[in-house]
C-alpha cells in the first residue's frame, strides 16, 4: 500500500446529513502544519524514513521539524545542513545551509525549516565528536543523508460532480475557484503528436479529453523526429516537428513555431482546464541529429570509449555477413530454426574465429618474452630499477600467485582499443624474473640464461592470460546466445516484427553502432570518433551501472536490445567532460519547462542520476511547481527510492496491463488503492498546538509526526503507449473493468489515447503514420460514455479526501470500496474482469454485505464488442466496433442479523465479464458529527480530579484492581491481559496498532466482534463512583461516546474506540502533569513519562496503606509484584523513591504522608522495611532508617513548607519499650519528627540488639533461627555503623536462599554484614544536616551517649567519619600506598575502587566491586577526594554500567552470575531459586545515583569551559536506553532490573518505583545545573 503524503487539509469535510455529503467540497483548513521527523543517533534519518514526500502548502508554508533526542551523538552541537534554500536565493543542489538545533543541551533538540517551495531536497547533520580529546575541532557527519520531496502545487478547475442514479448528471454550475490538486487526483492521457495531426485541428480531441475527465495531457515528444520517424528518436531537441503546423506556417522560424505551440498549450490550460506534460529524452538522440556531426564526443565513440572497439568489430562483421550469405549458401529469408542454425554455425565457426577478439584482452606472450630477453641481455635495458620485490621470495609462490603478483605490480588493465594493448612494465618484468631465478637485481645475465628465464616468464604470462581466455569464451557464448535469440524474435517469432529478407538495408542484426557520414562537417574528425554506440535496454540491468561504460561488456556480449535509430549520449562525470552536450540538453530541458507543467523522464533507469539532477534543477528554476513523472523500471524498491529521492520524481509509471490475471490485478489495485477503511494511524497521531514564527504572535498549528518513510508515488495507468491492448492480452471487453479499477485506485491515474475507443492493438510508435479519428460528440464509442464518470469521480474523491479503500478479489470479480475517513460516505465498484480464456457469463460471486451502510446505484454497464474487425483505414485510426450498454440494477436489500443492520447487494443474473457497476454508500448516522463529538473532551471533565483519581483513570494493575473492586484488568482474546485497568493499559496495546495501522491485530478483531471493552471501561468507573464521585463526568463522557460508536458499522469500531481512548488519554495525561511541578510541566517527554510513574505507584488500595485502621493512599514498590496487602509498601523502596517520585514532581502531601507514617512506626531505632499498613511491620533492614533520614532532609530542602516537617507530631505505633502491641493498643504517645531523628541516632549510638518479633518460620520460612537476630553497633574508632551477620541480609541486597536441593536455603547471598558503604554515606549525610540544623537553632541536642554512657557529640561523630572514611574504604591504585589504608593487599581484586563493605565477617566481600558506592558519593560527597572518586566512577562506568541498570557485581568476580531466574530449580547453589539476585543482574535504580555522582565529580575534576555541556551530554547519552525503554515498555515505566547487558528479566517488575525515581532525580539535577549556568 503506498504511503499517502500527510496532508492535514485533506481529511475534513463540512458536516451535513447524508447523502448530501456527496455534494460538498473539502473545508479549507489553513492551519499551519508542523511535520516532525525524529533522527537517529548520528543525525541520519531511520533507513525507512530516508525518503519522505510531503504535500505542498496550499498557502504560505509548512514547517519541517527535525528532532534529536538529548544524548544522541548528533546532539553535541548538532547543526542540520540542507540544500533547501533557507533564504530567498535560488536553489543550488550543492549549497547546504546550516540550521542550528535548539541550544539547551539538557533537553531534546529541535530545528525547524520553513518550507514554501516545491522540489527535492537533501539534509544531513554535523556534530562535535563525543570522544575525541579535541572534540570542539573534530566534526562528524551523519552516515547517510535524508531526502524530503515537496510535491508541486497543481491547480485544477473542479469538474461538475457525478450525481444521480443510473447515469451521470451535472450539478447546475461549477465553482470558479481553482482547487489545489493532490497528485492522487491527476488523470492523464498520453497522446502521440504525429497522430493528432496539425495543432489547428486538435479542438475536437481536446474537447473529448476534457469531457472524459482528463486534467493533464501527456504529449509524447513533439520535437523534430529523426529518420526512423519515432518521436523518441529526436533529430532536433529545440525545434518542433513540421507536421504540427499548417502549410503556411512551415516556413516560420523555429522561434515562431515555438510560440505557436506555446499559445496552443496555454489555450489548453485556459480553455480546456487541462495541464500539459511532455517527455524529455536525455539518454539518446536520433542517429541523424546534425549536431552529432559537429560533436561526436557527445556519444560513446571509439576514441573516448576504446573498450567498445571489439564490440564495434563484431557489429561490423555481423552487419557485413549478408555479403557472404552466397559464400556460405545461407538463405536470405529465414523460415525455420534449421535456417537459423545454419546462420549461427557460420557466426560461431567463421565470424568469431576470423575476428580474433581475444587479442583485445590478453598479453602478447611472444612479444613480452622478446622484450625481456633484450632487457636481460643488455640490448634494451629498462629506464629504471624496480626494487619492490626485495622482501618477497617469488620462487616459493604458486604459478597463480606469481601471476597475481606480477599483475599487481606491473600490468595495467588496458582498454586501449588496441590488440594486445596490455603490456608489462619492463623494469618490473626484469625485477620479477631475477627474483624468481634467485639472481641479484644488479647481476649480469648471459644470453642463454636470458632465454631460460624468458621461458619461465612465459609460463607466468600464460597463467595471467588463462582467466582472460576463459572470460573471452564466456563472452562468445553469451554473444552467440543473444544474437540467436534476437534473430529468432525479429525473423521467426509469431509475436515478432517479421523483418523478412536479410539485405544490406535490413541486415541480419540490429546495428549496435551509428557510423557518421564523411562530409564537410565530419572530415576533420578521426575515424574512431565517428562510430557511436546506439542506445537500447538490457533485461534486469543494474540501473546504477552504465552499460556502455568500461566496466561493462554488454555491447560485446550483444546483451543490449538496441534501438538502431538513436545514439546513446555520453555525459561523463560533469559538464567539463562534454560541454556542448550538457549545454544543449540544458537548453532543451529549459525550453520544455517553459511550455509544460510537467515532464516525463523517458528511460529514467538508464539516465545517470547526476545528469538528471543537473537538468531537473535547470527545469525547476524555470517551473518550480514542475510535475515530474518517470518511466523507471529498476526491479528494486530501494533503487526506485534512490532515484525518486535524489531527483524529486513525483510519480512512477505503473501499468495495469502488466497483470496476468484477476488476482494480480487486484493486488495492483490494492497496492495503489489507499489506506484501509477504518485506518487510525494519521487520524490518531496528529496533535493541535501553537507556533510562534520569528517571535511574533502565536498561530494555531497541528503537529504531524512522520511515522513512516514514503514509497514512490504511482501514476497507475490502465494502458500506456508501450502496452499491448486488452484485446491483445486479455479480451477487448476487459477495457471497461480494467479502466474502472484503475479509476478507483488512490493514486494518480492515466491512459493512452485510443484505449477508450478500444483500439485493437498496440500502435507502432515508429512506423505508424495514420491519424486518430476525430471524436464525435455524444457518440457511444468504446467506453467513452462511462470513462468520464469514472475519471471525474476519481478526481472528485481525491479532492474530497476519500483516502481509504478496501479491495476484495473473488474469482473473476474485483470489488473496490473507496470511503471518506470521517464522513464514511463512499463509492463501491463491482468489476467483472475479462481475462483471456475466462467464462464470459455472470459467474459465481457472493452477495456483497455492507454493515450499517445504505447504498444507491450510480450506474451498471457492460462493454459490448460487436466485432473483432479492425475498422482503421489508410488514413484514420479507429477502435473496434463496441459500445456501452446499461445493465439491470443489482438486488439491494436491507437485512439484519445478530450483528445488526446491513445492506446486501446481489449482482444481477445478467452481468457478463466486461461489466461494472458503481454504487454510492453512506452511513445513516452522521459520522462527521460523531467524529467531532468523540474527538473533543472538555477540560471540565478532569478539572476536579486529583492525582489519586488519576491513578484510577490511568493505571491500576491486576492486584490493585481486584483489591479495590473485586474485578481484574481487561483481557483481550488472542492477545492477553492488559498491564493496567485504566487508560494506560488500553494505550499500551493501541499505541503500536496506531503506529503501524495494524487493523488485523486481535484487539481490532475483538472490538469488531462486540462491545465488551467499551462496557468494561464504563462499568469499571461505575464501580469507583461511591468512593470517587469526581469520576462521574468522565464516566458520562465515556458512556456518551461509546453509545455513538456502538451504532457504527463494526469495521469502524476499532478506529473510533481508539480515538476515544486517545482523546481521553491525552487529556488525562495533560491534567495529571498540570498537577505537578514546573520541572515536570515544562519537561520533555522522558521527564513527563518518568513523572507519571508517580501516578502509577501512588494510589488507594484497601488492603494496604499507611495506617492500620484507616484507608490511605500508599506507594507501591513495583508493579505487578508489589501491589497490595503487606507486600505493597516497603520502607527502603519508599524513601529511595520519595525524592524523585514525590518531591521533584511536587506531590509534597504524599511525601509528608509517608514520612509521618513511617516516623510513627519507629521501633528499636529502625523503621520497618515491610510496613503492612503498620499492622505487623517487620524490622529486619539496617539501611531503611537511613534512607528515611535522607528523605526528611530532602523534604526539608525541597518542599515549600520543608522546615515545618521537623515539628510535625506523630502518634507512635509502639510503646517506648519496643514491645509489639496490636494497633488498637498502640498510638499512646506522640513525638515530633525532629525528636524521632534524634532517637534514631541515640538508639544507634547505644547499640541495637534485638530479635525480630514473632521470629520463626511463620514470619520467614526461608530464614534460619540466627538470622532473626538484629545487631547494630557504632565503631567509635571510625564512626561507621556496623551490624548484621552472615545469616541475615539487612540492606537492599536482601536475597535469602530458598533451595534445599542446591544447599542455599537460609543463606543470604549478599549478607553485607559490617558497614555497607551506602549506610555510611547516608549516616554521614544525616550528621552533616544535624550540624546545619544546630547552627540554625532547629535541633536542640548536641550529641548522644554510646553504650558505655559516654557522651558523643554530633560534631565529633561527623568528624570521625570524615577523617576515617577514605582510610577504611578506599583501595589505592598504587600498591605502595596500601599502608596508608586499611586494606588486605593479598585479597584485592580490583584497585582504585571503594570497598562495598567495611569489616564484614568474610573479608573478601569487602573488596567486591559493587554499585553501591555512588549512593555515598551523592548524599555525602564531602567524604570523597574528587580525583579518587572520579577514578572509581570511571571504573564503574567501564565495568558496572549496563544499558539500563548497574551490574551489582564486577564481571571479573568469581561470584558474578548476571542472569536471574527465580524459577531455577537446579543444584547450582550460585543461581538456584534466584540466589544470584544481586550477584550481577543490573538494577536500574542504582543508575540514577551513579549518574548523579558521575556528573558531580566530573564537574569537580574537569575545570574546562565546556565541562558542564560535555558532562550533561554524557549523562543524556547513557539515558538514551532509558528513554527508549519507557516509551516502548507496555507498563510505561522502567524495570526493576535486567539480566546481563540489558536483556529482559521476566521475573522482575516491569515498572519499579525507585527505577523511575532516581532517574527523575538525575533529570532534576541536570536541569538545575543548566539553569544555574
Amino acid at each position: 500500500m503506498p504511503y499517502t503524503p500527510i496532508d492535514a487539509n485533506r481529511n475534513r469535510l463540512k458536516a451535513s446529513a447524508a447523502p448530501s455529503h456527496f455534494t460538498v467540497r473539502p473545508q479549507k483548513d489553513l492551519c499551519l502544519r508542523i511535520y516532525t521527523l525524529d533522527l537517529t543517533d548520528d543525525g541520519s534519518p531511520d533507513y525507512s524514513k530516508r525518503y519522505v514526500r510531503l504535500a505542498p502548502p496550499e498557502k504560505d508554508a509548512f514547517i519541517l521539524r527535525f528532532k534529536l533526542v538529548a544524548g544522541m551523538l548528533s546532539s553535541n552541537n548538532g547543526v542540520l545542513y540542507t540544500n533547501y534554500p533557507i533564504t530567498s536565493e535560488p536553489f543550488d543542489r550543492k549549497k547546504f545551509h546550516p540550521v542550528r538545533f535548539s541550544s539547551d543541551f539538557s533537553k531534546d533538540a529541535i530545528c525547524d525549516v520553513t518550507v514554501t517551495t516545491s522540489g527535492a531536497y537533501e539534509y544531513y547533520v554535523e556534530y562535535d565528536s563525543f570522544d575525541h580529546p579535541d572534540s570542539d575541532s573534530v566534526k562528524k557527519r551523519s552516515e547517510r543523508s535524508g531526502y524530503f520531496v515537496v510535491e508541486p502545487r497543481l491547480w485544477v478547475q473542479p469538474h461538475a460532480r457525478v450525481v444521480g442514479a443510473g447515469n451521470a448528471e451535472k450539478t447546475s454550475e461549477k465553482t470558479s475557484e481553482k482547487a489545489l490538486l493532490p497528485l492522487d487526483g491527476l488523470v492523464i492521457e498520453s497522446a502521440v503528436g504525429k497522430w493528432l495531426g496539425k495543432i489547428s485541428k486538435w479542438d475536437a480531441h481536446l474537447e473529448s479529453m476534457k469531457e472524459a475527465g482528463y486534467n493533464m495531457i501527456h504529449f509524447v515528444p513533439l520535437q523534430v523526429r529523426g529518420g526512423s520517424n519515432s518521436p523518441y528518436s529526436i533529430h532536433d531537441q529545440t525545434a518542433f516537428s513540421d507536421d504540427l503546423f499548417d502549410e503556411s506556417q512551415i516556413k516560420l522560424s523555429r522561434e515562431e513555431k515555438s510560440e505557436l505551440v506555446k499559445k496552443q498549450l496555454l489555450r489548453i490550460q485556459d480553455q480546456y482546464d487541462m495541464m500539459c506534460l511532455s517527455d524529455v529524452v536525455w539518454n539518446h538522440t536520433s542517429f541523424d541529429s546534425i549536431w552529432l556531426q559537429d560533436h561526436p564526443e557527445s556519444g560513446y565513440n571509439l576514441d573516448n570509449s576504446p573498450h567498445l572497439v571489439a564490440a564495434f568489430d563484431l557489429d561490423t562483421a555481423l552487419l557485413d555477413l549478408v555479403n557472404d550469405f552466397p559464400k556460405y549458401s545461407l538463405p536470405t529469408v529465414l523460415q525455420s530454426s534449421k535456417d537459423l542454425d545454419a546462420v549461427m554455425d557460420v557466426i560461431k565457426n567463421n565470424v568469431f574465429p576470423d575476428l580474433k577478439l581475444w587479442e583485445y584482452k590478453v598479453i602478447d606472450v611472444t612479444a613480452e618474452k622478446k622484450k625481456l630477453v633484450e632487457a636481460l641481455s643488455g640490448t634494451k635495458k629498462p629506464d629504471s630499477v624496480y626494487n619492490a620485490f626485495e622482501n618477497t621470495k617469488i620462487a616459493n609462490l604458486s604459478l597463480r600467485e606469481r601471476a597475481v603478483l606480477l599483475a599487481d605490480h606491473g600490468i595495467g588493465c588496458s582498454q586501449s582499443g588496441q590488440r594486445y594493448g596490455t603490456t608489462v612494465e619492463l623494469a618490473v618484468a626484469v625485477a620479477f624474473i631475477k627474483n624468481l631465478a634467485g639472481v641479484a637485481l644488479d647481476a649480469e645475465v648471459s644470453e642463454s640464461e636470458a632465454q631460460n628465464l624468458a621461458e619461465e616468464y612465459s609460463k607466468v604470462l600464460d597463467e595471467y592470460n588463462l582467466p582472460l581466455y576463459k572470460e573471452y569464451d564466456e563472452d562468445v557464448r553469451v554473444a552467440l546466445e543473444n544474437t540467436r535469440n534476437r534473430i529468432e524474435y525479429t525473423r521467426l517469432a509469431d509475436h515478432g516484427p517479421k523483418w523478412g529478407e536479410v539485405t544490406k538495408s535490413k541486415p541480419l542484426v540490429d546495428a549496435y553502432f551509428t557510423r557518421l557520414p564523411v562530409n564537410e562537417k565530419t572530415k576533420g574528425h578521426s575515424k574512431g570518433s565517428m562510430a557511436l554506440a546506439n542506445n537500447g535496454w538490457i533485461w534486469n540491468a543494474d540501473p546504477m551501472q552504465d552499460f556502455a561504460g568500461p566496466q561493462s561488456s554488454a555491447y560485446l556480449r550483444r546483451e543490449v536490445i538496441c534501438w538502431g535509430d538513436c545514439v546513446k549520449l555520453r555525459y561523463g562525470s560533469g559538464p567539463e567532460d562534454s560541454p556542448y552536450l550538457w549545454q544543449h540538453m540544458k537548453e532543451y530541458t529549459e525550453h520544455t519547462a517553459k511550455l509544460f507543467q510537467g515532464i516525463r523522464i523517458d528511460n529514467c533507469h538508464s539516465t545517470p542520476i547526476h545528469v538528471a539532477e543537473y537538468l531537473l534543477d535547470a527545469a525547476r528554476r524555470i517551473q518550480p511547481d514542475l510535475y515530474v513523472v518517470a518511466e523507471l523500471f529498476t526491479g528494486s524498491e530501494d533503487t526506485d527510492i534512490t532515484f525518486v529521492s535524489k531527483l524529486g520524481i513525483n510519480s512512477l509509471i505503473r501499468e495495469a496491463m502488466q497483470a496476468w490475471d484477476a488476482a494480480e490485478l487486484s493486488r495492483l489495485v490494492h497496492r495503489h488503492g489507499g489506506k484501509p477503511i477504518g485506518s487510525m494511524d494519521q487520524a490518531l497521531t496528529t496533535e493541535q498546538t501553537t507556533y510562534t514564527r520569528d517571535g511574533k504572535t502565536e498561530e494555531p498549528a497541528v503537529l504531524v509526526p512522520i511515522l513512516h518513510g514514503s514509497t514512490p508515488h504511482a501514476l497507475f495507468m490502465d494502458c500506456t503507449h508501450d502496452n499491448e491492448t486488452p484485446n491483445e492480452k486479455r479480451q477487448a471487453k476487459d477495457t471497461l473493468p480494467n479502466a474502472a479499477l484503475v479509476a478507483f485506485s488512490g493514486s494518480a491515474i492515466g491512459s493512452v489515447k485510443g484505449y477508450d475507443e478500444v483500439y485493437p492493438r498496440l500502435l507502432d510508435i515508429v512506423n505508424e503514420t495514420r491519424l486518430y479519428e476525430q471524436p464525435k460528440k455524444d457518440a457511444n464509442v468504446g467506453i467513452t460514455k462511462v470513462k468520464p464518470i469514472l475519471q471525474k469521480l476519481h478526481t472528485e474523491m481525491v479532492l474530497d479526501g476519500y483516502i481509504e479503500c478496501h479491495v476484495h478479489h473473488e474469482g473473476d470479480y474485483i470489488i473496490v470500496h473507496r470511503q471518506h475517513p470521517e464522513l464514511h460516505t463512499g463509492y463501491l465498484l463491482i468489476a467483472h474482469t475479462a481475462f483471456a480464456g475466462r467464462d464470459s457469463k455472470r459467474g459465481n460471486v457472493a452477495p456483497v454485505k455492507l454493515r450499517g451502510t445504505d447504498v444507491d446505484l450510480l450506474f451498471s454497464a457492460t462493454l459490448n464488442v460487436d466485432s473483432q474487425d479492425d475498422r482503421s483505414d489508410e488514413t484514420t485510426l479507429r477502435g473496434l466496433s463496441s459500445k456501452i450498454e446499461s445493465l439491470s440494477a443489482p438486488n439491494i436489500r436491507g437485512l439484519t442479523d445478530n450483528k445488526g443492520r446491513y445492506t446486501e447487494i446481489v449482482v444481477p443474473n445478467v452481468f457478463p465479464s466486461g461489466s461494472v457497476m458503481v454504487l454510492k454508500t453512506w452511513i445513516q448516522d452522521n459520522p462527521a458529527e460523531s467524529y467531532d463529538l468523540i474527538s473533543s473532551c472538555s477540560d471540565n471533565i478532569f478539572s476536579n480530579l486529583s492525582l489519586l483519581d488519576m491513578n484510577i483513570v490511568l493505571d491500576r494493575c491486576e492486584g490493585e484492581e481486584r483489591d479495590a473492586t473485586g474485578e481484574g484488568v481487561y483481557n483481550i482474546p488472542g492477545h492477553g491481559t492488559l498491564p493496567y485497568a485504566g487508560l494506560e493499559g488500553f494505550v499500551s496495546v493501541l499505541k503500536p496498532i496506531i503506529r503501524e495501522n495494524n487493523l488485523g491485530h486481535p484487539f481490532c478483531a475483538h472490538l469488531r466482534d462486540g462491545t465488551w471493552a467499551m462496557d468494561y471501561i464504563v462499568d469499571r468507573l461505575n464501580r469507583y463512583l461511591g468512593e470517587y464521585p469526581n469520576l462521574k463526568p468522565l464516566r458520562e463522557w465515556f458512556s456518551t461516546r461509546f453509545s455513538v460508536v456502538k451504532g457504527l458499522p463494526d469495521f469502524l469500531v476499532p478506529k473510533y474506540f481508539a480515538l476515544i481512548i486517545r482523546t481521553a488519554y491525552l487529556k488525562a495525561r495533560s491534567h495529571a502533569l498540570s498537577l505537578m511541578s514546573p520541572l515536570v510541566r515544562d519537561g520533555d517527554r522522558f521527564t513527563q513519562s518518568l513523572a507519571l510513574c508517580s501516578v502509577q505507584m501512588y494510589g488507594v488500595v484497601p488492603s494496604s496503606g499507611l495506617h492500620p485502621t484507616e484507608v490511605t493512599p500508599s506507594m507501591a514498590a513495583g508493579l505487578p509484584h508489589f501491589t497490595h496487602s503487606y507486600m505493597r509498601t516497603w520502607g527502603r523502596d519508599v524513601f529511595i523513591s520519595l525524592r524523585g517520585l514525590f518531591l521533584t514532581t511536587g506531590n509534597y502531601d504524599a511525601a509528608k504522608r509517608h514520612i509521618l507514617s513511617f516516623a510513627s512506626s519507629l521501633k528499636h531505632g529502625l523503621i520497618p522495611n515491610l510496613l503492612d499498613a503498620v499492622r505487623h511491620p517487620r524490622y529486619n533492614s539496617r539501611d531503611s532508617v537511613w534512607w528515611f533520614m535522607q528523605a526528611i532532609q530532602d523534604y526539608y530542602y525541597m518542599a515549600p513548607d520543608g522546615p515545618s516537617i521537623l515539628n510535625e507530631k506523630v502518634l507512635r505505633r509502639f510503646p517506648k519499650d519496643d514491645t509489639f502491641v496490636k494497633p488498637e493498643d498502640g498510638f499512646t504517645y506522640s513525638s515530633t519528627v525532629v525528636e524521632i531523628m534524634h532517637e534514631v541516632f541515640e538508639r544507634h549510638a547505644g547499640g541495637l540488639h534485638f530479635r525480630e518479633h514473632n521470629a520463626g518460620s511463620q514470619l520467614d520460612s526461608q530464614m534460619t533461627d540466627e538470622g532473626f537476630n538484629i545487631d547494630i553497633e557504632v565503631d567509635w574508632e571510625t564512626g561507621v555503623i556496623v551490624g548484621g551477620n552472615r545469616l541475615n541480609c539487612g540492606t537492599w541486597q536482601d536475597k535469602m536462599g530458598e533451595s534445599s536441593k542446591a544447599g542455599n536455603k537460609g543463606l543470604p547471598a549478599t549478607p553485607r554484614d559490617g558497614a555497607p558503604i551506602e549506610i555510611t554515606g547516608l549516616s554521614k549525610s544525616a550528621l552533616r544536616w544535624i550540624l546545619e540544623l544546630q547552627e540554625r537553632g532547629e535541633f536542640k541536642w548536641t550529641g548522644v551517649k554510646d553504650r558505655d554512657g559516654k557522651e558523643r557529640t554530633y560534631k565529633e561523630w561527623n568528624d570521625l567519619l570524615q577523617k576515617n572514611f577514605e582510610r577504611v574504604y578506599y583501595v589505592p591504585v598504587d600498591k605502595s600506598e596500601d599502608s596508608d589504608y586499611e586494606v588486605l593487599s593479598e585479597i584485592i581484586n580490583r584497585r582504585g575502587i571503594y570497598k562495598d563493605v567495611f569489616r564484614s565477617k568474610e573479608p573478601y566481600t569487602d573488596y567486591q566491586f559493587r554499585s553501591n558506592f555512588p549512593v555515598a558519593m551523592v548524599v555525602a560527597p564531602e567524604l570523597f577526594t574528587p580525583s579518587k572518586a572520579m577514578g572509581a566512577l570511571d571504573l564503574g562506568r567501564k565495568h558496572l554500567l549496563g544499558p539500563l541498570g548497574m551490574r551489582t557485581l564486577d564481571p571479573s568476580d568469581n561470584e558474578y552470575h548476571p542472569d536471574y531466574h527465580n524459577s531455577d530449580d537446579s543444584t547450582n547453589k550460585a543461581v538456584a531459586k534466584g540466589w544470584n539476585y544481586h550477584q550481577g543482574p543490573e538494577w536500574v535504580w542504582q543508575t540514577g545515583y551513579f549518574l548523579r555522582a558521575y556528573l558531580s565529580f566530573y564537574l569537580q575534576t574537569e575545570k574546562k569551559e565546556e565541562s558542564l555541556r560535555e558532562g550533561v551530554l554524557t549523562i543524556q547519552r547513557i539515558l538514551l536506553a532509558h528513554k527508549n525503554e519507557i516509551q516502548s515498555n507496555p507498563w510505561a515505566g522502567l524495570p526493576e532490573l535486567t539480566n546481563r547487558n540489558g536483556n529482559p528479566c521476566w521475573d522482575a517488575c516491569p515498572t519499579q518505583a525507585w527505577s523511575a525515581a532516581t532517574l527523575l532525580d538525575v533529570v532534576n539535577y541536570t536541569t538545575d545545573l543548566v539553569k544555574e549556568s
